[in-house]
């Protein structure tokens, strides 16, 4: 699987250790980018990221920033993005099952190394469940194309 991998300054640590992590796990990693802290404004790197996230380009994406708020803001103004701010493996996985996120976002700032490693690795590996959950998804399809 070809992961997404992006970041702001205020996410670059955890980026890094995820892109370390990740590639140890088996995984193809695109890094996005930002390469250092020093500041960036995330919709430059969060745009090009999920546009290839939705174009298939790269399977998931994950992005990290201070709170994986902004992000993941960001990154579900682009049309077939569902981005989830997950900070713990419960939603994580629910945000596969049920909401078949594309991207997660994790913030830095509120969550430790260890955690994200887990939720990251949850996320990667939850399916999308269908049923129910895919008439909900089709909605939100439907709507991002009027």
């Amino acid at each position: 699987m070809k992961i997404a991998l992006g970041c702001d300054h205020g996410g670059f640590e955890l980026k890094e250790d995820l892109k370390n992590f990740l590639v140890e796990l088996g995984y193809e990693v695109v890094d996005y980018g930002t390469h250092s802290p020093d500041m960036v404004d995330y919709p430059d790197i969060v745009f090009p990221l999920a546009r290839d996230v939705a174009d298939g380009k790269c399977e998931r994406g994950i992005i990290c920033c201070g709170t994986g708020v902004g992000v993941s803001i960001a990154a579900n103004k682009v049309r077939g993005i569902r981005a989830a701010n997950c900070h713990d493996t419960f939603s994580a996985r629910a945000s596969r099952e049920h909401n078949n996120a594309n991207i997660l976002t994790l913030g830095e700032r509120v969550i430790g190394k260890g955690l994200a490693q887990e939720i990251v690795q949850i996320w990667l590996k939850s399916e999308f469940i269908e049923g129910r959950h895919l008439r909900r998804i089709n909605k939100i399809s439907d709507y991002e194309k009027q």
